[in-house]
């Protein structure tokens, strides 16, 4: 095989293996304005990490509910969440109260747990997205 064959095979690997996908500018604004409301908000039960507490408060740190139910995981900050739900194979059956955010407040803090912690969704929340979600 010639060299320059292997080169492109090499970087096609190399940049195939990239599965992280690229953060905007407005990605990373939201995600820094919501950091914000993270830690003024969500914290306290979920944690500095993500991580919640096992079997108590549900894991945001590579969260495959996260992933899965996006609509859901904006309804629940939105308007709060009670019933059980699943995350990681675990089953959480806690109440969380509404928070009381603005739409825009919630796209913000949603840019982030989704950019965060394992979480790579890169697809921006928007505030239109939110408005849209009812109860």
């Amino acid at each position: 095989m010639k060299k320059t064959n292997l080169l492109l095979l090499f970087l096609v690997f190399i940049f195939s293996c990239n599965t992280a996908p690229a953060q905007t500018p407005e990605l990373k604004e939201s995600m820094a304005r919501g950091a914000a409301i993270y830690d003024d908000f969500c914290m306290s039960c979920h944690l500095p990490n993500g991580k919640g507490v096992p079997d108590v408060y549900p894991p945001l740190a590579d969260s495959d509910y996260l992933m899965k139910k996006r609509q859901e995981s904006i309804k629940a900050v939105k308007y709060g969440l009670s019933g059980e739900i699943t995350v990681n194979g675990v089953k959480y059956n806690s109440a969380m109260a509404a928070l009381g955010l603005y739409d825009e407040e919630v796209a913000d803090v949603m840019n982030y747990i989704l950019n965060s912690w394992g979480n790579a969704d890169g697809k921006i929340v928007t505030v239109d997205e939110v408005s849209k979600i009812e109860r």
